[in-house]
């Protein structure tokens, strides 16, 4: 006899990639709500103040931060896997 899957909990997540995750998500925050470390004008970067291009790079590494974290997440909370079994009742859409 084969084990039947237990439904009704979830595999335990992996903490500390959850919390490197979210560290991933604070560091882009952070950066741009501490206005003073680019509240200047120089260095230049193209003829463009640091204020702006500073700003822009941001837009690049918050969403690799992003990325990342969604990918450090799959791999934190486990897939359960389904069960090849039909289900409870008729799919036929006579419920509607």
């Amino acid at each position: 006899m084969t084990a039947e899957p237990d439904h009704n909990t979830t595999p335990p997540a992996n903490k500390p990639l959850l919390a490197l995750a979210a560290l991933l998500l604070l560091l882009p925050i952070v950066a741009i709500l501490w206005v003073s470390t680019y509240a200047r004008t120089g260095p230049e970067l193209g003829g463009v103040p640091f204020f702006f291009w500073y700003q822009f790079l941001w837009v690049f590494l918050c969403a690799g931060a992003t990325w990342s974290a969604y990918k450090i997440v799959l791999k934190a909370r486990p897939h359960r896997p389904m069960t090849g079994g039909a289900p409870d009742g008729p799919d036929d859409g006579s419920d509607r």
